[in-house]
């Protein structure tokens, strides 16, 4: 069936209210909102641990605000520009279509890297980046060893100026790994077209009720809740 965003989007393509849109706006909007989940509402996940299982490096407390309160305003948030995108379609309103576009970016990229964060940890000692991971071996031809690997990355993470995240990617050009940052909830993907294979949040949500202001103390702890497993499925994925 059809999502309650797009058929108005489609009706208007139809009756031609959606002229005065370019065809680019409305190509890049109408492949957004046709990509929603059934039933077309974005909803927070679920995750496969619970709240504590990533303390000490990550608490419990730290957990249930980070998920229930900040990912889900991101979720909110999204929805309502989402609905807010198709009523522009509808309309054939190219304005409110471009004014849009900065909060679909800040709420539909902070869905989308919360949701990576979550599934790229683990409680402690229940994954390891072992030899015969693919991943290994790349990060050893990307980087020259793993922990060389994990100082740049943390190097990186620690040195974002506000808020942001720090990305382990793999470029599908060069066939190599690579560390990048982006600001705010820039999507890693759309922003630099590396794949995310891992990612640290390092806005101050993500740690000051453990940490306080000290984000290195933060970034050398998360390394011990990191999901290799999960980074292994999404690096062979991506070189396919």
């Amino acid at each position: 069936s059809i999502t309650k965003f797009i058929t108005p989007s489609l009706k208007a393509a139809i009756n031609g209210r959606s002229s005065k849109i370019s065809t680019e706006l409305l190509k890049s909007s109408t492949a957004l909102l046709s990509s929603a989940p059934e039933g077309g509402k974005h909803t927070l996940p679920s995750l496969s641990y619970d709240y504590g299982a990533l303390e000490p490096s990550i608490s419990a407390e730290t957990m249930t605000i980070h998920h229930t309160k900040h990912h889900n305003t991101y979720v909110v948030n999204l929805n309502a520009t989402l609905e807010k995108i198709d009523s522009a379609l509808s309309s054939g309103d190219p304005s409110s279509l471009i004014s849009l576009q900065g909060a679909l970016k800040f709420n539909g990229g902070g869905h989308i890297n919360h949701t990576l964060f979550w599934e790229n940890l683990c409680a402690p000692g229940s994954s390891e980046l072992s030899d015969d991971k693919a991943l290994k071996g790349k990060i050893v031809e990307s980087f020259g060893s793993v922990d060389k690997m994990i100082e740049q990355m943390s190097a990186k993470s620690v040195a974002v100026q506000g808020s942001g995240w720090g990305w382990l990617g793999y470029n599908t050009t060069t066939g190599l790994l690579e560390i990048a940052t982006c600001a705010n909830q820039d999507p890693l993907e759309a922003t630099t077209g590396l794949k995310p294979i891992i990612g640290v949040d390092v806005w101050e949500h993500a740690y000051y009720v453990d940490y306080r202001n000290v984000r290195p103390d933060y970034v050398k702890a998360v390394w011990d809740v990191i999901n290799w497993d999960e980074a292994e499925s999404r690096f062979l994925a991506a070189s396919k």
